[in-house]
């Protein structure tokens, strides 16, 4: 009986591997192929031969979701259109000398003159600087409730989603309630019995009645946020409930709530427009697009122009907050890349 023949050394894991087309023995009586070469395996190592050199860094969500965003041009657009309405909200006079109250009764539904192209209303009043100063008051109205609807629904949603139990059930029973609460019909009849000329009125019911539905958003988001491997771990390790809702759950939960209130935040424009245009929201002499268009209805025949450009400002705005939730969205989802 022949001899049996000692290991080569770089089968005992010792030494250097064999040459390049050289088969090594498997464990199960195999064969496995050992062609790559040395050069090639350093190659393929991450960061250099020896693992130390440059690696590419790791992008978050909100990086590559920006990145999304800069070449987008759905996003582009309606960011430069809501920059430009926020900033004439913030200093109409800019594009309009005018005052918004000053009418003359006299140029009455007269049509575009010098100086005021977009003509005059029932009043008098100059249409285009009342357009104009409607910005103001529909952005604020729009930001104010999303940010309100925002952070209360946020707030009592993700509590509810983190701890479950009778905190859940009770605040799912509540939102039920809610929805089941016509939102029109809701703002006739609590805004009919408001005197003030204010918009806290008008925010203040897009409050009430918008909650719930960021509240099930952000309950759902952490839901499945907390049942991640990361949490867990977390947990495990001894971290506390209000630092696994500030550092873990609340930053990879949020995204949902954004995509949400950035599409409700148009959303909250057209309720205004629609509840000043049903005698109910915003009152003169403040100046808004819904009060203009409200007054214009009884003249569309005779003067369409009052109420094509207030109407036309109103439909560009809600469209442009619209497209860029659209946009957010489909950054912020990795299913959709």
């Amino acid at each position: 009986m022949p001899e049996p023949q000692p290991p080569k050394p770089w089968m005992s894991g010792g030494g250097r591997a064999p040459e390049d087309g050289a088969i090594a023995a498997t464990g199960m009586g195999g064969a496995m192929d050992l062609a790559t070469s040395e050069g090639e395996t350093l190659e393929r190592t991450p960061g250099g031969p020896d693992g130390t050199g440059p690696q590419e860094k790791a992008r978050s969500l909100w990086s590559d979701a920006w990145r999304d965003l800069r070449r987008n041009p759905v996003f582009i657009v309606s960011g430069l259109v809501i920059l430009f309405l926020v900033v004439i909200s913030l200093w109409p006079s800019l594009i309009a000398s005018g005052n918004p109250l000053s009418c003359d009764l006299a140029k009455a539904q007269e049509g575009s003159q010098p100086g005021h192209p977009f003509g005059f209303d029932g009043q008098g009043c100059d249409v285009y600087t009342r357009t104009v100063y409607g910005t103001r008051v529909s952005i604020a109205v729009g930001v104010c409730a999303t940010l309100g609807v925002a952070i209360l629904g946020s707030v009592l949603g993700g509590l509810a989603g983190f701890f479950g139990g009778v905190w859940d059930s009770v605040l799912s029973r509540i939102t039920d309630i809610f929805f089941a609460i016509p939102v029109v019909l809701g703002g006739l009849v609590l805004l009919s019995v408001v005197t003030s000329n204010t918009v806290w009125p008008v925010i203040g019911f897009m409050v009430l009645l918008g909650w719930p539905q960021l509240s099930r958003i952000a309950r759902g988001s952490v839901i499945t946020t907390k049942q991640n491997d990361y949490v867990q771990a977390a947990r495990a390790l001894g971290a506390s409930n209000s630092r696994l809702l500030l550092r873990h759950i609340t930053p990879n939960a949020v995204a949902p709530v954004i995509v949400v209130a950035t599409i409700a935040l148009g959303t909250y424009i057209a309720l205004e427009a629609t509840l000043s245009y049903l005698g109910v929201g915003l009152k003169p002499p403040t100046v808004s697009w819904g009060i203009d268009i409200s007054s214009a209805s009884a003249y569309i025949r005779q003067a369409p122009h009052m109420l094509l450009w207030p109407a036309g400002a109103l439909a560009i705005t809600v469209l442009a907050f619209i497209m860029l939730g659209d946009a957010v969205r489909d950054a912020l989802d990795p299913k959709l890349r």
